[in-house]
């Protein structure tokens, strides 16, 4: 019988294992340069999520456990600004964008709603508005 780990069960490491796949995904298409550079970034930082949301919950110390998801959350932030810039180096298509940021907007909302209290200037839950993207 195979052991279930806690973390598989938290939805919030199943929405990051789900990010991860999508970022892979709308990442296949980068340029060949960007190999190395920001695909791989993109891609590290979706992985860290759900590596620090993993840990974490592996932590008895709950002070513990929250600089885990802490990180994590810092870790979405960085794919957050990653895929902005993604966007205006037009790697990522204003389309993709919207769907990946959308994802990103739930994941953080969740990560940030993990230690049951909220810290000053929270996130609310993401009502998934339209983007609009200035290319200037």
């Amino acid at each position: 019988m195979r052991y279930t780990y806690a973390f598989e069960k938290m939805t919030v490491w199943q929405t990051a294992r789900q990010v991860v796949k999508l970022i892979y995904l709308k990442t296949k298409s980068f340029p060949k340069e960007e190999a190395f550079g920001v695909t791989s970034q993109i891609r590290r930082a979706g992985i860290s999520i759900c590596c620090n949301l993993a840990e974490g919950s592996a932590r008895i110390n709950p002070p513990d456990q929250n600089r885990f998801y802490e990180i994590a959350f810092g870790s979405a932030v960085e794919v957050v600004n990653l895929l902005i810039l993604c966007n205006d180096l037009e790697y990522l298509s204003d389309e993709d964008y919207a769907l990946v940021r959308t994802e990103m907007e739930k994941l953080t909302y969740q990560i940030n709603n993990l230690s049951g209290k909220k810290p000053p200037n929270t996130l609310n839950e993401p009502d998934a508005p339209p983007y609009g993207v200035d290319k200037s």
